[in-house]
């Protein structure tokens, strides 16, 4: 049954415009009584790399289960997964079928999971229907991005994709900041509209650090660029005492302090956002900490000539493409009392060998940080997470979070509007 929700600016009306941060419902506040027969709507991130017709990362599929199983374990009716893969430009390509994910999440979860030709339409309501009474069916309806009216949030498209569903489910927080169809638009047409575990536990961290996390605070901000973290890196000052700066971003910094930087990365149009935001800390009292050395290279190659040398003297020539040993010295010591550590982006090249070891030598200060002292450790950022996975010890940090954009912009103080549609507790 189809019900409407009132809104204003497609964002549903619970104050969130101003930037209040109420808890929203999960799955888990569904009483199983409600769940016992209910058609659900599940928005997961199934947006996972394919090598052709190959999984080469099943990382995401496998954290959507959870909220999965928990229904099948609650005797849901029918469980409809929808999810986006890939950027399909004009209509279906079969290069962005959902096929291989159904194969896989049906072997995984030792039940059937059928692959609906479509996400609306007659044949889908037929699937849901469940006419055969089937326990607990399974379906996975076809790429939501085969419509454009996905990524446009068109309401006619919500209504026929929420048309057969009882209820909503979205455990998708890596699109949790796309105000799409899948994701914003059917909580107009469905209730409840709650999160699922995944998504809960990336607001129960990365939220509620930010409102509420344990001092002191450090945030280790890497990356090539500062274009692309100057928000969060502004957020991170009030909340932070510690800031790292790491990866390319750091010869921004130099050269904004007046230093030369030889070949290495440069935003030259963000001289002056480094200067402001060097400033914003001083008059706040918090500490930015760069490098003291820097390992270079005369090109941008894992087997290139390599040297390490003071941050001030970068030969003319050469790039930064890691951390040096001192300076990892310095950024763990400063991180050792700390409550709460957040790591968004490496220290250097870390795909290159020869300069990972910035990177892997703080992630394994963090991993001990967290098992040794109870340090609440959060990972985000795709190349951050990346980075925790070939450590080897992601399973040793507090939270690893799988949204990469929608991280950056929680952590910034931004609402996301997959989230802003869920119902408040």
């Amino acid at each position: 049954m189809i019900c409407c929700r009132l809104r204003r600016n497609n964002i549903a009306i619970d104050d969130e415009s101003k930037h209040t941060r109420r808890r929203k419902k999960s799955v888990t506040d569904l009483s199983g009584n409600y769940i016992k027969d209910k058609k659900f709507l599940v928005r997961c991130d199934l947006n996972v790399p394919l090598n052709k017709t190959r999984i080469t990362d099943d990382t995401r599929i496998r954290m959507s289960l959870p909220t999965i199983e928990y229904l099948i374990k609650k005797e849901a009716g029918v469980i409809a997964i929808c999810s986006h893969l890939g950027r399909p430009k004009n209509g279906p390509e079969i290069k962005f079928t959902l096929a291989p994910c159904a194969e896989l999440m049906s072997k995984l979860l030792g039940k059937t999971v059928e692959l609906a030709p479509d996400c609306i339409g007659e044949e889908v309501q037929q699937l849901v229907k469940n006419e055969n009474n089937d326990p607990c069916k399974i379906i996975l309806l076809e790429n939501t991005r085969f419509h454009s009216e996905e990524t446009k949030n068109d309401p006619k498209f919500a209504a026929e994709l929420a048309k057969p569903f009882d209820a909503y489910v979205n455990d998708a927080f890596g699109t949790a900041h796309r105000g799409h169809a899948s994701t914003e638009g059917v909580t107009r047409y469905l209730s409840p509209c709650v999160s699922g575990f995944l998504l809960d536990k990336e607001l129960k961290y990365l939220d509620g650090i930010m409102s509420s996390g344990k001092k002191p605070m450090a945030a280790i901000v890497g990356g090539s660029k500062v274009s692309s973290k100057i928000t969060v890196l502004n957020s991170l000052l009030e909340k932070c005492d510690t800031i790292i700066i790491g990866g390319g971003m750091v010869f921004t910094f130099l050269k904004a302090k007046g230093l030369e930087v030889g070949t290495s990365l440069v935003e030259d149009d963000f001289i002056h956002t480094a200067k402001e935001v060097m400033a914003k800390a001083a008059q706040l009292g918090r500490k930015i900490l760069l490098p003291v050395d820097i390992v270079v290279a005369d090109s941008f190659s894992n087997e290139a000539n390599s040297q390490i040398v003071p941050y001030d003297s970068i030969p003319d020539g050469w790039m930064g493409l890691d951390n040096g040993p001192e300076s990892t010295e310095a950024q763990v010591k400063a991180l050792t009392n700390c409550k709460t550590i957040i790591m968004n982006g490496p220290m250097g090249v870390f795909e290159f060998a020869n300069f990972s070891k910035g990177t892997f030598s703080l992630l394994e200060a963090l991993a001990d940080f967290t098992k040794k002292n109870g340090t609440i450790t959060i990972i985000g950022g795709g190349d951050s997470v990346a980075a925790c996975e070939q450590s080897g010890r992601s399973n040793d940090m507090s939270h690893i979070s799988t949204g990469g954009g929608a991280s950056l912009e929680l952590l910034e103080g931004k609402i996301l509007p997959g989230v802003a549609a869920l119902d408040n507790l």
